[in-house]
């Protein structure tokens, strides 16, 4: 039996009428940019995170870039955003001119560790980037507290956490802003790339709407030197049938993981912390072992795929080797890279498929 990560089409064939359908009501309206679908799409995802506004955008990079360019963040600037995330965190911040400041995690539950932060703020710091990682709210109320204190902006990269509660509210509007991708394996995935930003601020909103566009609120007036990077209709189409979905999808992930936890826990491996205060979908079932490759080896030759999230922190890879940092940098990150490992969860993943992932685990000696 070859197990995949994650089954995308199996996603596609649970719905396929019903998204046929949404794609064909695009095809056959002739309106390809913006427009009612996505409009109604964002209307649906704000009112779904608890916010006041959603504004599609191409991509989860874009959501984060455009985000940060909204809140004022420039040349200079410095922003501070977790050592242990994917490196598109980091992106956005180089995209604005702007200097990325790490942060370490806290290791059981690979978010940031507000306890840091204050050290890490200067005069040039102007925002702070919480993660939710792997699905799993990081604790947004402590890093909003010092937020407040300096002054500083808060935008939350929830890429991976469509759904998410933190203290019982839905991740979405805690900070200045969220931003979202709807990459195809996400828990709420288009068919192509695809983003948003939600918030409960009017002006951000107005700005990335004006940012997504050009610059451009009318045809051919350019306001401000924009960027192109629009939701597209088709995909604002799947994306509402899957909203649908998606708290259904959320719960099959939940059973996966409770399974998981009950039947790894013996092993020798080190399973995810979830904070009581937490509410995590279950993006990512992440596991540590400091004899991971040797595991995955064996899970592989058992057709188990598996993935690393991530195998090398955004501080070292060679994008920022002009930044100065090196080996022990950041000792956190660095050693959750070496030992972290993913197993299959999703929610298409068949009781039988998770029985033979842990059986082929129970192979290691």
């Amino acid at each position: 039996m070859m197990i995949q990560f994650l089954d995308l089409r199996a996603a596609y064939i649970e719905l396929k009428s019903e998204i046929d359908e949404a794609v064909n009501r695009v095809l056959s309206s002739g309106w390809y940019i913006l427009g009612e679908e996505v409009d109604a799409f964002e209307k649906e995802y704000a009112s779904f995170c608890e916010t006041d506004y959603a504004v599609g955008v191409g991509n989860g990079l874009d959501a984060l870039h455009l985000a940060l360019l909204a809140m004022g963040i420039g040349e200079g600037d410095e922003v501070i955003a977790p050592s242990n995330t994917y490196i598109a965190t980091w992106l956005a911040i180089s995209q604005c001119g702007a200097i990325p400041v790490p942060v370490e995690p806290l290791e059981p539950t690979y978010n940031i560790d507000p306890r840091r932060i204050e050290e890490a703020i200067t005069k040039k710091t102007k925002a702070i980037i919480p993660v939710h990682l792997y699905g799993q709210p990081a604790d947004i109320d402590p890093v909003l507290g010092i937020a407040n204190k300096y002054g500083l902006k808060v935008l939350e990269d929830a890429a991976q956490a469509h759904g998410a509660r933190y203290k019982g509210k839905r991740i979405g509007g805690h900070g200045d802003a969220v931003a979202w991708s709807f990459y195809p394996g996400k828990n709420l995935g288009a068919m192509g790339d695809a983003g948003a930003v939600t918030t409960n601020d009017p002006e951000i909103a107005d700005r990335i709407r004006v940012l997504r566009n050009y610059g451009s609120r009318v045809k051919y007036i350019n306001e401000i030197k924009g960027f192109n990077s629009r939701l597209d209709p088709v995909q604002s189409a799947v994306l509402r049938v899957k909203l649908r979905y998606l708290d259904e999808w959320n719960t099959r992930r939940k059973k996966i993981a409770e399974k998981y936890f009950a039947v790894l826990k013996d092993f020798d491996l080190v399973l995810p912390d979830v904070p009581e205060w937490a509410d995590p979908v279950w993006h990512l079932y992440v596991v540590q072992s400091e004899n991971r490759d040797a595991i995955q080896r064996i899970l592989k030759e058992s057709g188990v795929e598996t993935m690393l999230h991530y195998p090398i922190p955004p501080h070292l890879q060679d994008a920022y080797a002009d930044s100065g940092y090196k080996n022990g940098s950041c000792p956190i990150a660095e050693k959750i890279s070496q030992h972290v490992f993913s197993l299959p969860i999703g929610p298409h993943l068949k009781d039988i498929e998770q029985d033979s992932v842990v059986t082929a685990i129970s192979r290691y000696p």
